[in-house]
């Protein structure tokens, strides 16, 4: 059975400075999420955003082109409620990180990984201040409780939009240090999410490209960029 689509009743969506921040409006109207919370955003660049979506849509109303509000709407209704938790669930990526979990073999892997997976804990030890081991094969490598514990507060020092735009970046990615050195910009976010996909990059080239994961990638990044975009605006 088919959902109808709401249609469009506003004539201008346009964005008012209230206490709190920014609220979005359609005619006057304050937008609100599924929860009924009043979408009031921390800055004035996110509300213009999600403005422009709802002024964008024709017709039926597509929430799929519409990601700045879906995500705003996470940030509302689910971070905001659940904030630490939030930040507990995202911090415990440092235990498990991308990028401590080596190949075994074959050496052109192994050597691929370390040229651009090792300046990256560098950085993490440099920026952050938190070093994190790594190993071979699927075997759990033991952090040290100290550098979890400074990564952990550094995602708690986020605002539930920066935490929702966050989220994204970690799990997309399967990793913390690379969420991190996307939004304190150490390099263009292309880039970040090409060292996510070292593995499978190196996969392809080996067996081919797989349309089917090749398509599910494309719309993987097309939301790694978008969490970038909204954690910035956030």
């Amino acid at each position: 059975m088919s959902i109808m689509k709401p249609k469009r009743f506003w004539k201008e969506a346009a964005v008012a400075e209230v206490e709190g921040g920014f609220r979005v409006e359609l005619d006057g109207r304050p937008v609100r999420t599924p929860a009924k919370t009043q979408v009031i955003l921390p800055t004035k660049g996110l509300a213009e955003a999600i403005a422009a979506e709802w002024d964008a849509q024709e017709g039926e109303v597509d929430p799929a082109k519409m990601p700045f509000t879906r995500t705003a709407n996470s940030a509302l209704d689910k971070v905001a409620t659940q904030q630490a938790e939030v930040a507990d669930m995202l911090a415990e990526y440092g235990g498990t990180d991308l990028l401590c979990y080596r190949a075994t073999s074959p050496q052109e892997l192994i050597s691929r990984q370390a040229a651009a997976w090792d300046p990256m804990l560098d950085w993490a030890e440099a920026e952050l201040g938190a070093r994190l081991a790594i190993g071979s094969g699927v075997m759990h490598v033991a952090q040290d409780q100290a550098a979890l514990d400074i990564l952990a507060a550094r995602v708690h020092e986020m605002n539930n939009f920066k935490l929702a735009g966050f989220h994204d970046l970690v799990g997309i990615s399967g990793s913390l240090v690379l969420a991190f050195a996307a939004a304190f910009n150490q390099q263009e976010i292309d880039a970040i999410w090409a060292l996510s996909r070292i593995d499978e990059t190196w996969q392809e080239e080996q067996w081919g490209v797989d349309e089917e994961a090749a398509e599910q990638a494309a719309v993987k990044k097309s939301e790694f960029l978008h969490a970038k975009s909204f954690f910035d605006l956030s």
